[in-house]
């Protein structure tokens, strides 16, 4: 047994946040999903990082460049490609998972982060060029993307939102899911369609939370140093348990409704004091996801130590997040600026793509 396939005996899927035609056209990625991995996320900065890369798509550019004169039109096409194709990889697991696991996400443009229509309106739109069942379209957790997310729910799509930082971002939109998955089943809807998870970004919180307790810089404050991530995960995790293994939840799981996995994003340790499965190890657990970078998947398989973690030290946990409020850290705060922050992030990178498109 592979390590990745220990971890998805613990009930956890590992997905690889990167894609690329070099991963598809090499055999990186079947080689990946041969060991266990069982699905794919990607973003502005992964594409922008592929294409300035990768061969394999000068050609195709060059092509484009000569029939279509819009630079976002040609960067859609070449992502769809890789999509698709993606898709078409993980299609067995998916099926075999009775359409658990086994996806691939791609993410509206992040100029429609502040407008739900039209979040709404290029959902659908993509959904519909992709044309595989298991694609999800990434929605950020903007107040109008938990809106649209709301909405597209409702209409049976299949869908995973990000940017998160906060157990509170995060209890907002499991109740969006749970609104949505109501209004879906008012309408007749087929309960198995609805697939839905909610990425909480893990490394960001740390290099933030750390750069304010270094500024802190009592004794107490150091000691909370590379914790807070970790800290909040396994509350929102305590929170999802309550939720959708609780009486809120119970009357939709009984017609067969999914919960909102929680999928843990942005794991790749930024700082190089903290171990590399910082963000791995403490957050093993059934009903849960992570995405990772290919140097964090290598490191998994080189030394990581699978076993179910992610419910031991909860309470710590929250003694941890009580004692930053203590400190003037509100963790809330936190997440609210970090989402800004991401968002802004994906934007540049967005626009960097485009320009490589011109």
């Amino acid at each position: 047994m592979t390590a990745y396939a220990e971890f998805n005996r613990l009930g956890q899927s590992l997905w690889l946040d990167n894609l690329s035609r070099s991963l598809l056209k090499e055999g990186g990625l079947a080689r990946y999903v041969e060991a266990g991995v069982s699905g794919v996320t990607s973003n502005p900065t992964i594409f922008h990082k592929a294409v300035s890369d990768s061969p394999y798509y000068k050609d195709d550019l060059a092509r484009l460049k000569a029939r279509e004169p819009d630079p976002e039109a040609r960067y859609e096409a070449l992502v769809v490609e890789d999509i698709r194709a993606a898709c078409d990889l993980l299609k067995p697991v998916h099926d075999a998972s009775a359409g658990d696991d086994g996806y691939v996400s791609l993410e509206v443009a992040p100029r429609l982060a502040h407008d739900a229509a039209a979040t709404v309106a290029e959902a659908k739109r993509l959904s519909a060029l992709v044309g595989r069942e298991n694609l999800l379209i990434k929605v950020p957790a903007t107040p109008a993307g938990a809106s649209a997310f709301e909405q597209l729910t409702a209409e049976g799509y299949r869908l995973n939102i990000t940017l998160l930082f906060s157990i509170e971002q995060t209890l907002r939109v499991f109740d969006a899911y749970l609104r949505g998955a109501r209004a879906w089943l008012a309408k007749g809807g087929d309960p198995r369609r609805l697939k839905a998870v909610a990425s909480l970004f893990l490394s960001r919180v740390d290099t933030l939370a750390d750069k304010r307790l270094e500024a802190i810089g009592t004794e107490e404050a150091l000691s909370l140093r590379g914790k807070t991530a970790v800290a909040m995960a396994k509350n929102a995790y305590r929170r999802y348990q309550e939720l959708f293994h609780g009486p809120a939840f119970a009357d939709l799981k009984l017609r067969g409704v999914r919960p909102q996995y929680l999928l843990w994003a942005s794991t790749g340790t930024k700082n190089p004091a903290y171990s590399d499965l910082l963000y791995v190890e403490p957050l093993v657990g059934a009903e849960t996801i992570n995405t990772l970078p290919d140097k964090t998947l290598a490191a998994v398989a080189d030394h990581a130590l699978p076993k179910s973690t992610i419910e031991q030290g909860s309470a710590e946990a929250a003694t941890h997040l009580a004692r930053l409020q203590t400190l003037g850290i509100a963790p809330e705060q936190l997440g609210e600026e970090l989402q800004v922050e991401g968002l802004r992030l994906f934007s540049e990178s967005f626009d960097q793509m485009i320009d490589l498109m011109r």
